[in-house]
């Protein structure tokens, strides 16, 4: 490759972009509830080939997927074991194996808003270009079938408005809320290949709690009658929303403004018009988890593959 090529490369290249001028007057930007930081770690070293990065609530998930991986791109022998680079917290968990980074975020918007800071400002410390990242979870399904897997088209609040609220310095900053049509139409068109489970594209609501804000019965507290909840779970099935979830909203519009190529890919445990728990068995429960994963390992290995090709 000639120079002039490198150049035009590394100009049609996307970086990850942070948005804050007081970056550049930190000696060292500690990143606390990682337990990395620019002065402590070799970040360009540690993490400057990611290409793909999953995200998911818990620990114990994000250490199986990036195993699947490892397994499913033949990078490392699948029985080895990955280690926690974010040992030295018990906030959040992160495993790496090649171009693949994977990540818990725990549970609700505060959670995996505190981790999306984190990691936005890694990738760019490491100086990672052409990042696509990928929420991968479970969710409670509106009319479909329990194992549906959703790939969100919007994420909606609990009016179903297009949009993530935050109150900065008093006043409320109002944030869209858009991913990439493109990657949730790749997504649907990788899950038609696999031809494993059913994959739809459709709206995803973000909400601020489990029960209440999820219109469940059986809370603690609730106020409100079984009419009352079929009545706006019918609401939101006419907004376009196909199943419920507690993070995407903050995820798409912090992507956004980082300019990261980002998706949602849930699936559905049970769906919502027919009851609140979760009664299915374990092992049930533990197929539907999988489908995410599954779906997301089948697109890396394709992107993967392309690219290859094209060297």
């Amino acid at each position: 490759m000639n120079p002039k090529d490198d150049k035009r490369s590394a100009q049609y290249s996307s970086p990850v972009c942070v948005h804050n001028p007081h970056l550049d007057d930190l000696k060292d930007d500690i990143l606390y509830h990682f337990s990395l930081g620019t002065g402590t770690h070799d970040l360009p070293a540690m993490f400057g080939d990611v290409k793909f990065v999953c995200v998911g609530g818990s620990p114990w998930r994000m250490k199986s997927f990036v195993e699947y991986i490892a397994a499913e791109l033949a990078l490392e022998d699948p029985k080895s074991e990955y280690p926690n680079i974010c040992a030295g917290t018990d906030r959040y968990a992160m495993y790496k194996v090649g171009p693949v980074l994977s990540v818990s975020h725990g549970m609700g918007i505060p959670s995996i808003a505190i981790m999306l800071h984190e990691l936005i400002k890694l990738l760019h410390h490491a100086h990672c270009t052409d990042v696509t990242i990928i929420r991968i979870g479970t969710s409670g399904g509106i009319g479909l079938e329990p194992g549906t897997v959703v790939v969100t088209k919007q994420s909606v609040d609990a009016t179903f408005l297009p949009k993530f609220e935050q109150v900065i310095l008093g006043k409320t900053v109002v944030r869209n809320t858009d991913l990439d049509e493109s990657l949730a139409e790749e997504l649907l068109q990788c899950s038609k290949e696999l031809n494993q489970f059913k994959t739809v594209i459709g709206n995803t609501m973000c909400t601020l709690d489990f029960y209440e804000g999820q219109a469940r019965l059986d809370g603690a507290f609730c106020s409100y009658t079984e009419k009352n909840k079929q009545d706006y779970l019918m609401k939101a099935k006419e907004a376009e929303v196909c199943n419920i979830e507690m993070e995407s909203s903050v995820f798409a519009s912090m992507c956004k403004l980082s300019g990261l190529r980002a998706a949602v890919v849930c699936v559905t445990l049970l769906d919502r018009l027919k009851g609140d728990q979760l009664t299915s068995s374990h092992e049930v429960l533990r197929n539907y988890q999988q489908r995410p994963q599954i779906l997301v390992g089948y697109y890396i290995k394709k992107q993967l593959k392309a690219k290859a090709g094209n060297h």
